[in-house]
């Protein structure tokens, strides 16, 4: 267990499951439920640090394959850390690079050791184990490090999916054994792909190991809500209820208003900032492309509802105009927004929860931003 890391869970919503609480951790407290903007390189793409901040994050997430193969972990830790390295004086989650054994598919060999595999940058052969991704996460510094695990891809079949399974929670075992740092946090992480027995059987293993938090993953790769709805509620049995419940990966307001209200606290995605680099923008009437002709002569803002500094200074004019002027100031723009978007609707969320209001405040934003060009 990491030392000045806990949950503190301040009230429970009366007409569901979510819940409203403040995470502890060594470098501060946040409250949930939250979305935590992706920093994978140690950066949220075109954001300072300083904008982050302005736009409400607590956590920020960092890659450990990614930062292992630049600049490395051992430069990292020479700078003091990776809080120091990147100038971020909040909480930082990485990562374990589970996802990249998932992604890198074409290019690695799972064994019951490890991963063999190729990086992406220059092809020179990698092995990751749990026991070294744990001594690369602990070289990081980050607040909250996460387990080695095999992200299954969707749909798999069901042999595969339990034999990953069980290696997933023999790893994760393995993780816990190498950690020595006490100002750490580790989380274990629920697979199982779509598979009630198997999601259940991982719940529960990991339960009984004292975790500081849990994840479920191993969603949002291609399944229909329905199907994530499942995943979700199976991998949910056996955790602990006064421990974090973190689901990765996941960017879209339905699944994330559908894993608040089933009781989880954390969610991350690279969704915003990538989407703003491709000028969509999450708005709260749906979703728009300021690329569109139809924005060249608006000179309102952005989305009147959102307090973030681009809709406070800009108008979609002025955007459109950046945009297709290819400036990267406008794609930072871009990002500012759709980041403060989503955080804002968890600080609207964690009001709601406050008030037992929660279905009320889903069903308001949701049917709000379906009406009109959607997501």
């Amino acid at each position: 267990m990491a030392d000045n890391f806990y949950l503190e869970i301040l009230h429970k919503d009366k007409n569901s499951g979510a819940r409203y609480g403040i995470l502890h951790t060594p470098h501060g407290d946040c409250e949930v439920p939250m979305f935590m903007p992706v920093g994978t390189d140690g950066a949220v793409k075109t954001l300072s640090p300083e904008e982050v901040k302005a736009c409400g994050a607590g956590f920020i997430l960092g890659n450990t394959y990614h930062l292992s193969l630049r600049p490395g972990e051992d430069i990292v830790a020479e700078a003091g850390g990776l809080h120091k390295f990147m100038n971020w004086n909040g909480p930082i989650l990485t990562d374990s690079g589970g996802f990249q054994v998932f992604s890198l598919a074409s290019k690695r060999k799972i064994s019951e050791e490890g991963v063999e595999f190729r990086n992406h940058i220059n092809g020179d052969k990698m092995f990751f184990s749990p026991e070294k991704v744990i001594e690369i996460e602990q070289k990081l510094g980050s607040d909250v490090m996460m387990v080695l695990d095999e992200c299954i891809p969707y749909p798999a079949k069901y042999n595969y999916a339990k034999e990953s399974t069980e290696r997933t929670i023999r790893w994760a075992k393995r993780c816990l054994d190498y950690k020595t740092s006490k100002d750490q946090a580790l989380f274990g992480i629920v697979q199982g792909g779509e598979y009630e027995d198997l999601r259940k059987m991982c719940s529960e293993e990991l339960s009984k190991m004292p975790f500081d938090g849990y994840a479920i993953g191993g969603t949002s790769i291609g399944e229909p809500k329905e199907v994530f709805s499942k995943m979700v509620d199976y991998s949910l049995t056996s955790l602990p209820e006064d421990k974090p419940r973190y689901i990765m990966g996941i960017g879209s307001l339905d699944f994330i208003f559908e894993g608040i209200e089933k009781g989880c606290d954390m969610f991350d995605c690279v969704l915003p900032t990538r989407l703003a680099r491709h000028g969509a923008l999450m708005t709260s009437h749906g979703r728009i492309n300021i690329r569109d002709a139809q924005y060249k002569e608006d000179f309102t803002p952005l989305d009147s509802e959102c307090d973030c500094y681009t809709c406070t200074h800009y108008t979609k004019a002025y955007l459109h105009h950046l945009y297709i002027s290819d400036e990267s100031f406008g794609k930072r723009l871009l990002s500012i927004h759709n980041v403060r978007f989503l955080i804002h609707l968890m600080e609207g969320a964690r009001e709601a929860i406050k008030e037992d209001r929660f279905t009320e405040y889903k069903e308001e934003v949701l049917n709000k931003y379906h009406s009109e060009k959607g997501f």
